[in-house]
């Protein structure tokens, strides 16, 4: 019998045993699984005779004497002191889950903090409503606005609006988990946990560009990596750098692919009595030094199909300051290509070895543009089985969130929760320790979460008050599915949890 059989085999609903086999109940799949064994997710599995959580619960611990720096618990035990020397939070992460809906969340801890009695639900969130929002800094031209993302063949997402300075991919969602064939679900699933895992994945764009995002990371890019995001469009770094040009040349042109600018003709040049230069550019005019659309998008000059800038360049005006001799520079939003060109006699621009006095200017714009990187952010919506596991009347959660009592966050990491109904939240990925995030081959994420409010307000919405511990009795006794504790690498830049529910209710 396959190894896939035996994790599937079915058998009547209602018998946790078939034979040696005990029956996972962590999720929808409730798989059999044999002595030694774990199930499809490789998360739970049969050890001892009971169904356990194989990886261990992360439990972070804050340092006052560090400077609040919150780090992950090292794993020491527990030497009966009551008196903690330092703070501890549990998280979601190797926790365990609230499936079926019956289930209260495997951890309710109390803690006391400034002298308030804090409650914090700790549980791994089953994410059939899931997805990653991904920023990636660059000004090339992945793909078409709506075009299909892909990987490894299949669809797994799109390309959205971009926005200032990055391009943004929409992945994963309901509809590419469980609403299309089942290798894209099961791919869209594999691309989103290692994205949020910060691992590296390879998508292909239709029509577009094939690119390699990693959380934190630069892109990749047709096989290039990409060092710098722009500094700005064109217009506003003619408008921070107009000054620095002002007597060494005589035009300067940023090419675009939003909006080119020119020096003379724009108001920052203006504003410093730049002298008009007779310059014509092939492209739709905005407001003056400002025109859109000089090419197409693409991997080129500031995000175009350019490769030759002088392609944007019409006929100089004699009348209106054209003459030999006078002198332009050319130069990318990124400072990554630029130009200088002299006026011949006919009026043309001959391309000629670049100044020196000029190489300060273009450095200056390469020195204000930012290291490109890959943002992941994983948004879900928190419903469910989930809240069942908070209250027994879940809507009392959703009201609570909304109406700021409870501070929500994702392994320790703050999460921004959207305004409106139910519980939809974000979070970036790298502020989470490393391989916070599992999966159930639902398919689903597996994302950790914790809900942290007063314990009046606990009990007042419905809490499971029975099941409430504190957070030494977690450390010393664990929990259902407490194995050790783990050891990751500091999370440094992350508020202590606790205390910003606290700071968040004072403010208010």
């Amino acid at each position: 019998m396959s190894e896939l059989s035996e994790r599937f085999e079915t058998h009547d609903p209602g018998q946790p045993k078939v034979g040696e086999k005990l029956r996972c109940d962590a999720c929808p799949v409730m798989c059999y699984i044999a002595e030694g064994r774990t199930g499809a997710c490789d998360r739970y599995g049969n050890f001892g005779g009971r169904i356990v959580r194989c990886d261990p619960v992360t439990i972070l611990e804050h340092r006052a004497e560090s400077g609040g720096e919150v780090v992950s618990f090292a794993g020491e035990e527990w030497d009966g002191n009551p008196v903690n020397r330092a703070r501890r939070f549990v998280t979601g992460i190797g926790a365990g889950t609230t499936y079926p809906d019956y289930k209260p969340a495997p951890f309710i801890v109390s803690q006391e903090v400034e002298g308030v009695d804090l409650v914090t639900v700790v549980t791994e969130g089953i994410f059939s409503y899931c997805g990653v929002k991904v920023k990636i800094d660059t000004d090339r031209h992945l793909g078409p606005e709506t075009a299909t993302v892909r990987a490894g063949g299949e669809p797994v997402g799109h390309v959205t609006t971009a926005e200032y300075g990055s391009q943004m991919l929409s992945l994963g969602g309901v509809r590419h988990l469980t609403g299309g064939s089942k290798p894209e679900g099961r791919i869209t699933c594999d691309t989103l946990l290692a994205l949020c895992n910060r691992q590296p994945v390879e998508l292909t764009i239709d029509e577009g560009s094939t690119i390699v995002v990693q959380a934190g990371k630069p892109p990749v890019i047709d096989g290039a990596v990409e060092h710098r995001m722009r500094v700005g469009c064109g217009s506003a770094t003619i408008g921070m750098f107009a000054t620095q040009w002002k007597g060494l040349v005589d035009e300067v042109v940023v090419v675009d692919d939003h909006i080119t600018g020119v020096v003379s003709e724009h108001q920052a040049g203006k504003v410093i009595d730049w002298p008009d230069t007779g310059i014509k550019i092939l492209g739709r005019r905005s407001t003056p030094g400002r025109y859109f659309k000089v090419s197409e998008p693409g991997l080129g000059w500031g995000g175009t199909t350019i490769s030759d800038p002088l392609e944007i360049l019409g006929p100089w005006n004699e009348k209106k300051g054209a003459r030999p001799g006078l002198s332009l520079l050319m130069v990318s939003t990124t400072g990554e290509q630029f130009g200088y060109y002299e006026l011949d006699e006919t009026l043309t621009p001959v391309e000629k070895p670049f100044p020196d006095r000029l190489r300060r200017s273009v450095e200056l714009i390469e020195e204000n543009c930012e290291p490109a990187l890959c943002t992941v952010l994983f948004m879900g919506g928190a419903g469910g089985s989930l809240r069942a596991g908070v209250t027994e009347n879940p809507v009392n959660l959703t009201r609570s969130v909304q109406r700021l009592q409870t501070y929500v966050t994702c392994g320790g990491a703050p999460a921004y929760v959207w305004p409106g109904g139910g519980i939809t939240l974000m979070v970036d990925v790298t502020r989470l320790p490393e391989n916070a995030f599992g999966y159930v081959p639902t398919p689903a994420l597996v994302a950790p979460i914790e809900f942290t409010l007063r314990r009046e307000h606990y009990e007042a919405l419905g809490g499971y008050a029975g099941h409430v511990r504190s957070v030494d009795d977690v450390q010393r006794a664990g929990g259902e599915y407490f194995n050790d504790r783990a050891v990751h690498g500091a999370m440094p830049d992350n508020p202590w949890p606790l205390l910003q529910q606290l700071r968040r209710e004072r403010s208010t």
